[in-house]
């Protein structure tokens, strides 16, 4: 399991790079992150709404109530253009930390 403070500083740019895939629901972001991380990182629903909120607040992204195939209302949030810069701005600062950890560990041999 990763520490709770890297899972937490992550969750923004993984939300943004789910959504630039296309349109999702919390539930299907819980379980695509979850799948993609090898079950290293597993958001609750207290963990993951109060962001998708905070960046609909924010403009980053959109949601809008749509029917499952269930028949049950589901909320479907999409990336808009401010999340597009929002994405970029992310990538470009956690690729500067990957490099610096990359060149650390690359001559310490860990």
């Amino acid at each position: 399991m990763i520490n709770r403070e890297l899972v937490a500083a992550s969750t923004e740019p993984l939300i943004l790079s789910l959504l630039s895939r296309g349109e999702s629901y919390g539930y299907a972001l819980i379980q695509e992150v979850k799948r993609i991380s090898g079950e290293k990182i597993e958001w609750t629903d207290g963990m993951l709404y109060p962001v998708l909120h905070r960046m609909e607040r924010e403009g980053w992204i959109a949601s809008r109530w749509g029917e499952a195939e269930n028949g049950r209302k589901r909320k479907y949030y999409s990336l808009k253009k401010d999340g597009k810069k929002a994405l970029k701005n992310q990538r470009e600062q956690w690729a500067a930390v990957s490099g610096v950890f990359e060149q650390l560990w690359e001559a310490q041999y860990v």
